[in-house]
């Protein structure tokens, strides 16, 4: 047990410094007048926090003066 203990601590260490990151898909719903589309698009592999900025940055794209759109992971 006493050698397999600074094992343990070492994986434990290397799982804190480690970041998740997953493959994340953006689904944009895109209305023009009565035309409703809604286009999923991959994000790739990035932590939450990346995917959720890069799709609302989706949202502010797809926003025209005739259009909006909602983007939502």
């Amino acid at each position: 047990m006493k050698k397999l203990f600074p094992l343990m601590v070492v994986a434990v260490a290397a799982s804190m410094f480690t970041s998740c990151k997953k493959d994340y898909t953006c689904t944009c719903t895109i209305t023009t007048g009565s035309t409703t589309v809604t286009q999923p698009y991959a994000l790739g592999k990035q932590s939450k926090s990346d995917a959720k900025d890069a799709c609302d940055k989706m949202s502010a794209t797809y926003t025209t003066a005739l259009s909006t759109a909602s983007c939502k992971l």
